[in-house]
């Protein structure tokens, strides 16, 4: 098994980094704690320690690769849902709000993305396509459109973010 002290210096080292990714992917932070925490877990039962300089990377594809099954698991409905934190006695209430908040999320990005960021968006969110489905139709490789995705939904939310403050 590994040492003890060895996985904690790693688990304090990356913790922070890895359940960061794990949340702007999945828009849940106790999914992405399940996430980060299973990873440790694996590590601690396999006895499997990357090499020094490769931790970080290995780290960051686990959570990645952990998160993209995670989702892969949903249905379309869980994954909106899951973008949204939802109060039942108030959902009816605020359906108008959130239907014009995410219209005018949508209508941003179509103006912001240039090419091919604002197809994987459109074929992803507005299609339901599964990140294969849109390599597949693109001809990308599925990190290709991954990288390209996870890249404009970080964009979107800042220059969005920046944009509702002005």
């Amino acid at each position: 098994m590994i040492v003890k002290e060895k996985l904690k210096r790693i688990f304090c080292s990356h913790y922070n980094d890895m359940f960061q990714l794990a949340k702007i992917l999945l828009y849940d932070e106790e999914e992405a704690k399940d996430i980060v925490h299973d990873i440790f877990l694996k590590m601690m039962e396999s006895d499997i320690v990357p090499a020094e300089e490769k931790i970080r990377s290995y780290l960051m594809t686990a959570v990645r690769n952990g998160c993209l099954n995670r989702i892969r698991k949903k249905s379309f409905t869980e994954q909106v849902r899951g973008l949204y934190s939802q109060d039942i006695e108030t959902e009816w209430q605020n359906d108008q709000e959130r239907m014009a908040a995410l219209k005018n999320l949508y209508d941003f990005a179509e103006s912001y993305l240039q090419e091919p960021h604002r197809t994987i968006f459109r074929l992803r969110f507005e299609g339901g396509l599964t990140l294969k489905e849109i390599a597949q139709k693109m001809d990308m490789n599925l990190k290709t459109v991954f990288k390209y995705l996870s890249t404009s939904i970080q964009n979107v939310q800042r220059q969005y973010k920046r944009n509702k403050m002005l």
